[in-house]
């Protein structure tokens, strides 16, 4: 069972996770599942995942069988476990906890060579439908405060898997990074009465110097103090404090504007590996935060992070996001405009039939 551990000087919550190191990725050089080697997550290899928990099917098929279009299963080594009762406990001066949680892992594609850029926009809505669906579904369970959506992408961003997916993990107490966003959006809220994210969306679109792109419904920008070079964030326009609160037309929006991101960095960095982050209010006792406001941040794995980073929490970025920005919206003349990977290539209306 994993267990959950209080550092009793910083406040910061972390998982020991014996299950995680069962993985013969987590020592020493890890091996990537070649494109001609065996894939679980391939169609016709239902078998060798845990079952599934949602899916989204064409066909109307029987779960764990092929036919589908997005499928969700429990993560075979969970960082966090399911089952059982959440205890809390004392150990002289420490605090823990047992490891209960939920590790779920979304399988974007059939596709075992597409990576979620090159899908088209239409499946990009569906994985982004099937992460509201859990997240929805998950936050029913009163032991949960927090859940959060993340991307690997490429080896050198932690993949130890190369069929393309998401994963999901849902944590007993609410993270000590969500926290300090939280108490940032409440600080400015007191002040103004107004949302900080809302506020920098204004003046991100009044200055347009950071903007990358936007539609009717979300911004994708350059943060005025990124702290990684071509760290992308994407977000609603208007206010919204949860992933989980976008309607379906919303979830087309989204998923055609981060598709043209990936799209465009991968055209201007060559295909980097990146991390893909989803910030979004936590549950239960948190969920009445109506300041948050949720977000997307991407992040190229360009440079490491060193002994200087992790000494004082400064980072060092060597590409001003004024010249990132720069360079993605320099991008979008490169952007495949037809067929199966075009964005916008298909009428709305018929995508949003198909999701």
């Amino acid at each position: 069972m994993p267990e959950l551990r209080r550092d009793p000087i910083v406040g910061r919550w972390v998982i020991i996770s014996t299950e995680r190191g069962k993985r013969p990725s987590d020592f020493g050089p890890t091996q990537t599942a070649k494109k001609s080697g065996f894939c679980p997550f391939c169609p016709g290899n239902e078998e060798k995942t845990p079952p599934e928990v949602y899916s989204i099917r064409s066909d109307g098929g029987r779960p764990d069988t092929p036919g589908w279009d997005v499928r969700v299963v429990s993560n075979k080594f969970p960082a966090l476990q399911i089952e059982g009762e959440l205890l809390r406990k004392a150990e002289g001066i420490y605090d823990k906890m047992n490891g209960i949680g939920a590790h779920e892992v979304i399988i974007e594609t059939t596709e075992h060579d597409d990576d979620l850029a090159d899908l088209p926009v239409a499946q990009v809505a569906r994985v982004i439908r099937a992460c509201r669906e859990r997240i929805t579904d998950l936050s029913k369970d009163k032991r949960f405060r927090y859940i959060q959506i993340f991307k690997n992408h490429g080896e050198a961003a932690g993949a130890s898997l190369e069929h393309s997916h998401m994963q999901l993990i849902a944590t007993p107490i609410v993270p000590r990074r969500t926290v300090e966003l939280l108490n940032g959006f409440l600080q400015h809220f007191q002040l103004k009465e107004r949302c900080i994210l809302c506020d920098i969306v204004d003046q991100e679109r009044t200055a347009a110097r950071r903007v990358v792109a936007e539609n009717e419904d979300f911004i994708c920008f350059e943060p005025f103090a990124a702290r990684f070079p071509f760290e992308t964030w994407v977000m609603p326009k208007k206010h919204q404090a949860s992933f989980e609160e976008m309607r379906d037309d919303q979830i087309l929006s989204f998923s055609a504007l981060l598709c043209e991101t990936l799209q465009r960095i991968n055209v201007t960095l060559n295909r980097p590996p990146f991390n893909f982050v989803l910030h979004t209010s936590p549950l239960n006792e948190w969920k009445e935060e109506h300041h948050f406001h949720w977000y997307v941040e991407i992040m190229p794995k360009l440079t490491k992070v060193a002994g200087f980073e992790w000494g004082t929490g400064f980072y060092i970025n060597p590409t001003p996001p004024e010249e990132a920005a720069e360079h993605l919206r320099a991008a979008g003349a490169f952007l495949p405009n037809a067929g199966r990977n075009g964005v916008g290539a298909e009428a709305p209306g018929d995508l949003l039939r198909e999701v």
